[in-house]
């Protein structure tokens, strides 16, 4: 039995910052009653003595004790904010980051076709996909992963946002339709086997088949660059996601396997973290678009 007194909201609240770890406990704690109750996060602040029923504060409570043994905020919530678009998570899929919203701005720098065919590879929750049909309409958008619930997860924030992209089971490129590309796009896993990070924060929950990629965090990348130009338009793009100290070496990658414009952008930290590279264009197409 929890004491009235004790199931104010900003009671409440305090009471669970004070047990969260981490960078935002009392942010965490407001996410998880406004969860449970249904009332925004200003009401907290604006009616700090509003009552909450005790049965909403046992499942508070549950919900805090879940978030202190380190299970991450948007696994409890089962959502999570991706370029302003509400996506439903699930611990089949890696929790879109914010950084990687850097990636989708980089390819709405492109110049593309009118009617572009995008492929986001390893999509996950869908969020690269759904955010770049979210700015471009009339981009043909279809989006990859090897999990089927992965997959399943990627239609249903599809539906649910009114995003129309085409999502397809295939491990990259294996079970994809022939086709040829404007733009490849993907958050792959780079992460080294023997990370410490791997073991620390939210990412002891995250499935390591979206993080982890070989001794050096790179196999996939590899794989990327190396078969990236058979799934292009002359012209088109590969555009990845990678560590903020891999820059270097993915930019060698590229270089070795004959792409050009090979660059190199940072997030919002300052950090090398995503690198494009264009396929060539070939003398007789460059001289056809020059005489057009």
């Amino acid at each position: 039995m929890i004491s009235e007194s004790s199931l104010t909201c900003e009671s409440l609240l305090n009471q669970a910052a004070a047990r969260i770890k981490g960078d935002s406990p009392r942010l965490d704690a407001e996410l998880l009653l406004s969860y449970v109750t249904g009332l925004g996060r200003t009401s907290f602040r604006a009616w700090p003595e509003r009552q909450v029923l005790e049965d909403q504060a046992q499942q508070f409570f549950e919900l805090v004790a879940e978030r202190v043994s380190g299970q991450p905020i948007a696994y409890l919530l089962g959502q999570q904010e991706f370029w302003s678009l509400p996506l439903i998570v699930s611990a089949s899929t890696l929790i879109p980051r914010p950084d990687t919203e850097c990636l989708v701005e980089a390819a709405l720098s492109l110049e593309l076709p009118e009617h572009a065919l995008v492929l986001d590879l390893g999509t996950g929750t869908g969020a690269i996909a759904l955010a770049l049909a979210s700015e471009h309409p009339n981009w043909q958008i279809w989006a990859s992963d090897r999990i089927t619930d992965a997959v399943e997860l990627a239609r249903g924030n599809s539906t649910a946002l009114g995003l129309p992209i085409t999502v397809v089971q295939s491990h990259w490129f294996d079970q994809l339709p022939e086709a040829q590309f404007d733009l490849l796009i993907s958050n792959p896993p780079y992460i080294a086997a023997s990370d410490h990070h791997l073991g620390e924060g939210d990412v002891r929950f995250e499935p390591s088949s979206a993080l982890v990629a070989g001794y050096d965090g790179l196999d996939d990348i590899r794989l990327l660059v190396s078969q990236g130009q058979n799934w292009l338009n002359q012209g088109g793009w590969l555009l990845l996601e990678h560590g903020y100290d891999q820059g270097e070496a993915v930019r060698h990658l590229f270089a070795q396997t004959g792409w050009h414009k090979i660059e190199t952008r940072k997030d919002y930290g300052g950090n090398e973290r995503m690198t494009l590279a264009r396929k060539p264009i070939s003398d007789e197409s460059a001289r056809k678009a020059h005489a057009q």
